[in-house]
């Protein structure tokens, strides 16, 4: 990208509309030099395309694919954000996934997509330099796979460059809220059910082609400066380590310190932590290792798991599964699955439905909890007994959500708000503004920071990571500094997810480092101007939330997290609503 043009290639946006299956293209500019791309002009054309009121499943709803400045320029600049209205909240959603998809769009020159309205029948799109074109999906459709899906459609699809393929499961297909749209096979749109948005379009999939080229005004200075971060990545302890075990390294750490729930959180630490652990996990079962493109980091963790053919003895299939702390945490602690082998099982079948790993786990738990109390009876779940620890039983589960066979099973597909409202036990549901709650119970902040959080995701203010701060350094729970530290780190996340850099970078990406990155590409922008342009940027992002009816005073607060201690000590309603006041006090400004 040429330094002196500041936004450059990125100022294009397509726009498809998938009813009248015709695309243009609009010269945005500012989206770029003043929004940086991703997150930032992401909540802008969501803003603009979005009508107030719509229904999430609706032809309405528009879906942006948005990259940034740094995408395809500097390590560890490898997402994309998702901007779309979540069927899962009714408020913003918004979703990143790694793998290819950011350059691929890039590189074919664009610094976002936006789909609109729904096509009559199965459909996906392909989309190059030249703008898109419309595919008949009818034989994709149905298709239980969303890995056989790319498969096929990489053969078909001619393609030069890099190249890109996001499709949706059987989940996106039935319009489960917590659907998600996987890239690359390993990587997703994970939560808040982009995947249903796709299906509610008949999108089946998007295929994205791009070989383009970026130039620099000063490539001398451009290369010591990339240098200098790839150096700073590559001997970076923390990175090695994801490297090494990937995201679960965290697995006994956070079980040791008592903040790993399980059961549904009647505990704060899991008896199969050791089994789970990224330790035993690499020992035994990594298959290899990948990364995102521009990442040198390779965290991406995949197991091979052998199993026997039923009619073949001594022959084995070996299925290639990805593993991460979440959905260790989701599909493995919540449940009490110990058994590495049944926990890839399950996985391996939530992967291929498209669900969420994470809200399919908590509303498994929660499900299962109900059952063990005697609010749901095996009848209500046509004869399946949920029991922790089961993987078989929890397979089938999950298929029998997506195939939605019963009034239960319909239930739990729309998520753990609406079945526990529906059945009872909303005092152990564990749901935050409607999505489902993350893998850390580390203190008070957390929580707050999943209520605060633009996607009520602990990838927001990284609430855990200041309550690790607060006991590490004695520090006591007050509502004015959780409140601030959250909105301060979420504020200078929404630079980060503009650019749109991963967020395993960001304490190298430090305000002064992103200002020399923009330098390089022709944007003088200061520490504290970037910090404010966050700040801007998630009230931006409120301002959304507040139009669609959120309330930051009405959110629930589960019960359960009152009644499992913290390494902070036990959490109390009023602690959180003092927090809730003092963050809405900043947010609004």
């Amino acid at each position: 990208m040429a330094g002196s043009e500041n936004a450059g290639d990125l100022s294009r946006i397509l726009y498809v509309d998938l009813a009248r299956r015709t695309y243009w293209v609009e010269e945005r500019p500012e989206l770029f030099t003043e929004h940086f791309g991703g997150a930032g002009a992401g909540i802008r054309l969501l803003s603009e395309e979005c009508p107030q009121g719509t229904d999430p499943l609706s032809p309405k709803n528009p879906i942006v694919l948005a990259v940034g400045l740094m995408n395809g320029v500097f390590p560890l600049a490898s997402k994309t954000v998702a901007m779309f209205k979540s069927p899962l909240t009714g408020n913003l959603g918004e979703s990143h996934a790694g793998g290819r998809s950011s350059i691929a769009i890039r590189m074919a020159g664009y610094g976002a997509v936006v789909i609109r309205g729904k096509s009559e029948s199965p459909v996906y799109l392909t989309i190059d330099e030249d703008g898109a074109k419309f595919r008949d999906a009818s034989a994709l459709w149905g298709m239980n796979s969303a890995s056989t899906v790319g498969r096929i459609i990489r053969e078909v699809e001619p393609g030069a460059g890099v190249r890109t393929i996001m499709r949706i499961g059987k989940a996106g297909e039935r319009l489960i809220p917590y659907a998600y749209v996987t890239t690359e096979t390993y990587r997703h749109f994970g939560r808040l059910g982009l995947g249903a948005v796709f299906g509610s379009k008949n999108l089946k999939a998007v295929v994205v082609s791009g070989k383009k080229s970026l130039k620099f005004k000063d490539p001398k200075a451009y290369r010591a400066l990339y240098e200098e971060l790839f150096n700073t990545f590559c001997k970076s302890p923390l990175m090695c380590k994801y490297h090494e075990l990937g995201t679960p390294m965290n697995v006994l750490p956070l079980n040791m310190t008592g903040s790993l729930p399980s059961r549904n959180l009647q505990s704060n630490r899991f008896s199969g932590a050791q089994e789970l652990s990224g330790e035993n996990m690499a020992e035994k079962y990594l298959g290899r290792r990948t990364a995102c493109a521009h990442c040198p980091v390779s965290c991406i963790h995949i197991a091979a798991l052998r199993e026997p053919y039923e009619s073949e003895p001594y022959f084995y299939k070996t299925k290639m599964i990805s593993y991460d702390y979440e959905p260790i945490y989701a599909l493995g602690a919540m449940l009490d699955l110990k058994s590495p082998e049944g926990y890839l099982k399950l996985m391996d079948t939530v992967e291929e439905l498209g669900l969420d790993a994470m809200s399919t786990g908590v509303v498994l738990a929660w499900a299962t909890e109900a059952m063990e109390r005697g609010i749901v009876k095996e009848s209500d779940a046509g004869g399946l007994a949920l029991k922790w620890g089961d993987h078989d039983t929890y397979i089938k589960a999950a298929k029998r959500i997506v195939s939605m066979e019963n009034e239960f099973f319909q239930a739990l597909a729309k998520g753990v708000r609406y079945a526990s409202s529906k059945y009872g036990g909303e005092d152990f549901a564990l749901e935050f503004g409607g999505n489902e709650m993350p893998g850390y119970h580390t203190g008070p902040v957390a929580h707050l920071g999943y209520l605060t959080g633009a996607r009520h995701s602990h990838l927001d203010g990284a609430g855990y990571s200041i309550d690790q701060r607060m006991y590490k350094e004695g520090l006591k729970y007050t509502p004015e500094y959780a409140a601030k530290e959250l909105f301060e780190e979420e504020s200078w996340r929404q630079v980060l997810s503009s650019l749109v850099v991963c967020y395993f970078a960001r304490g190298v990406y430090t305000p002064e480092a992103v200002s020399r990155c923009l330098r390089v590409l022709g944007l003088e922008r200061s520490a504290e101007d970037l910090k404010e342009r966050g700040r801007a940027i998630l009230r931006q992002k409120y301002a959304f939330k507040y139009r669609e009816g959120f309330s930051l005073r009405d959110l629930r607060i589960p019960k359960r997290i009152c009644e499992t201690p913290t390494p902070l000590g036990s959490i109390t309603e009023e602690m959180i609503r003092a927090g809730l006041e003092e963050f809405e006090r900043l947010v609004m400004g």
